[in-house]
């Protein structure tokens, strides 16, 4: 399927508002979990393996290549918060376009970044700040199903931003979390593939 092509610099000015005191601070427990985690958690408990469970998410929001405004090189991300997709640069005037989740009203940012490390089921060590505020929260994650950054993780620039898979699928296409870019870990894991290292990401 086709669509015009997207000029990510069209109408996104409203969504370049940022958190009080800088950077926010990534908090993935910021929305409880929904009903589609749990049946994602108990497809893994029930024998699959992290691979086979990284498939169990069914995206709401099909991936699909797009018409793409070709004033970027090919393997550049694009994410459009207001239009709460991600979109991959391919050659010859196409993108793949994924849906994605984007940060709640005061945690939205707009930049230009690059993509400084990958990891595969990233384990999770919320800072000392966040640790303040919430003393319930484990002092780290291991990687697996449980945790929020899901099966992939995109790390951009110095920022405690990612890209990143999730345990709440159904969040996706919402605006939902602290800053990051959350996809379902089927969608993460298939963008993870092709990103390299080095990588510009345009938010905007």
């Amino acid at each position: 399927m086709s669509a015009a092509p997207y000029d990510p610099f069209g109408s996104d000015d409203d969504y370049q508002e940022q958190s009080q005191g800088g950077w926010p601070v990534y908090d993935p427990y910021a929305t409880q979990r929904r009903s589609g985690a749990q049946g994602y958690g108990q497809s893994y408990n029930q024998g699959y393996g992290e691979a086979e469970a990284a498939q169990a998410q069914v995206a709401r929001i099909p991936r699909e290549i797009v018409s793409f405004n070709g004033r970027y090189a090919p393997g550049t991300i694009v994410v459009s918060t207001a239009e709460r997709r991600l979109y991959y640069v391919l050659p010859d005037g196409q993108a793949i376009r994924y849906g994605v989740g984007v940060g709640r009203p005061g945690f939205t940012w707009s930049g230009v970044n690059k993509i400084t490390a990958k990891r595969e089921w990233p384990g999770w060590t919320p800072p000392a700040a966040m640790l303040a505020r919430r003393p319930d929260l484990p002092r780290y994650m291991a990687g697996g199903i449980e945790n929020p950054l899901g099966a992939r993780a995109m790390y951009i620039g110095k920022s405690e931003y990612r890209i990143h898979g999730s345990n709440e699928p159904d969040t996706i296409g919402q605006a939902v979390s602290s800053g990051c870019i959350r996809m379902t870990n089927e969608d993460v894991t298939d963008l993870y593939s092709r990103v390299k290292v080095g990588a510009t990401v345009i938010v905007n």
